[in-house]
């Protein structure tokens, strides 16, 4: 146990210092491994090789850069734009309504890419010239953005969710369809926080035009691309007409199959999606051979049965246990990006989890959404948000504390939509239930 310890802290004076992730994780699991293992290297060296090549040969594992790639597709294609001029033609007369457009077009936009960062990043570029022209507050602008940016690693096709069922075996279809509802909760509860602000403060979001019927339907037909990707993918998966990697196979070329129709693809910007797609998955895989690696040392430290020791002797129930790891999460989240908090802590708190009585099964299907909900909120966490540094860096000349000001009102909703989920596991289980079983 004071092994493991020592060598989390090693590991997180590393990334602190600037060391890559990836090679953190290797360096800590090798040399702790090492250290704690009756044969030293020996079998660190052989613990190691067996990992990565195991990971390497995961048939399973392609679904991941599959999804990657379709979300650069779909980046290149530039689906983001009619997704707002759509959500705008139908909610933009509301006051508040760009704002609300632009939480349904953060949200479409999430289902096709999968990514928090591009989402923010690309709807930051869309919305917010936007909504500055109508007048709106810059707290309010870019506070929504943030918030709608998190929903790329919750709504499927999720990277995250992806990486939480590679790293726990989990079926990722089941994953996928479990964070639909707990999804749409979130559109529904941003739209929510937005009414209220608008409510209370009408100058923050004065309303835009109206469209006529005739204009809003042909924004529709503008977004049948997105809708035919989003269907195509999860329908395939409901009704069981191939696996999740073979959607991240169909979704890639459907969405450059769209790009083309569109004229937004060429040989050049097919290569450059290529090479995005390749950089961006060779990083992920370097966290994950790390990520296993660091498990094997913590394992054989004895770290997860000294801590499910530790639980049972406070006499603690499986919900307060599950608030204690998420106020951990959101600490946590506050120096520590997303995604990397998935592979640091599934090895450590996911056999926890296992060693619970929370009385229903698929309860790694339930943590890993309520885990994905957590790192969410990490995203929009001061100091580090990941998403909040997005926006800065597209909008230098709003104050970060103007940022963190516009974030707080959705940071609340982000805690009542993760208590909902908590307290009634049904949300995120019942679609899987009634799907795959």
């Amino acid at each position: 146990m004071e092994v493991a310890l020592i060598g989390i802290i090693i590991l997180l004076t590393m990334l602190f210092i600037g060391v890559p992730l990836g090679m953190g994780l290797m360096t800590v699991g090798y040399f702790g491994f090492a250290y704690v293992h009756p044969h030293g290297f020996t079998a660190a060296n052989s613990v190691a090789g067996q990992q990565i090549l195991e990971l390497a040969l995961n048939f399973q594992f392609s679904v991941l850069p599959l999804f990657i790639l379709m979300g650069v597709f779909v980046a290149r294609a530039q689906l983001s734009d009619d997704l707002y001029e759509a959500s705008n033609r139908w909610l933009g007369h509301f006051r508040g309504g760009l704002a609300m457009a632009t939480v349904a077009a953060c949200g479409g936009f999430a289902a096709v890419s999968g990514s928090s960062a591009a989402t923010a990043a690309t709807m930051a570029k869309v919305a917010v010239p936007s909504m500055r022209k109508y007048g709106y507050g810059d707290a309010l602008s870019a506070g929504t953005v943030a918030a709608g940016g998190t929903m790329g690693i919750l709504i499927p096709p999720s990277g995250a969710l992806i990486i939480y069922g590679l790293l726990t075996e989990e079926d990722i279809a089941k994953l996928f369809v479990a964070g639909i509802i707990p999804g749409l909760i979130t559109i529904a509860a941003y739209i929510a926080v937005i009414k209220i602000v608008t409510l209370i403060w009408p100058t923050m979001g004065p309303p835009g035009d109206r469209s006529s019927w005739n204009e809003r339907l042909r924004s529709l037909y503008k977004v049948w691309g997105v809708l035919f990707l989003f269907f195509l993918i999860m329908g395939g998966i409901f009704f069981g007409i191939f696996t999740s990697t073979e959607a991240g196979g169909i979704g890639a070329t459907g969405a450059l199959v769209f790009a083309i129709i569109r004229r937004r693809m060429s040989w050049k910007i097919f290569y450059e999606s290529l090479a995005e797609a390749a950089i961006t998955t060779a990083m992920i895989f370097t966290v994950a051979f790390g990520a296993l690696i660091l498990n094997q040392f913590v394992n054989m430290s004895g770290m997860p049965q000294v801590v499910l020791e530790l639980i049972d002797s406070l006499d603690a129930t499986p919900l307060q246990v599950v608030l204690v790891i998420m106020a951990f999460y959101v600490l946590l989240g506050m120096f520590i990006e997303g995604v990397a908090m998935i592979f640091l802590t599934v090895p450590i708190f996911v056999p926890v989890i296992m060693g619970l009585d929370f009385g229903f099964s698929d309860v790694l299907i339930w943590w890993g959404i309520v885990l994905v909900m957590v790192v969410e909120i990490s995203l929009i966490t001061p100091p580090i948000g990941l998403n909040v540094f997005i926006l800065k860096s597209m909008l230098p000349d709003v104050p970060l504390s103007k940022i963190f000001k516009g974030i707080a009102p959705f940071f609340c909703a982000d805690l009542f939509r993760l208590a909902i989920v908590v307290i009634f596991p049904a949300v995120a289980l019942w679609l899987p239930t009634v799907m795959f079983n």
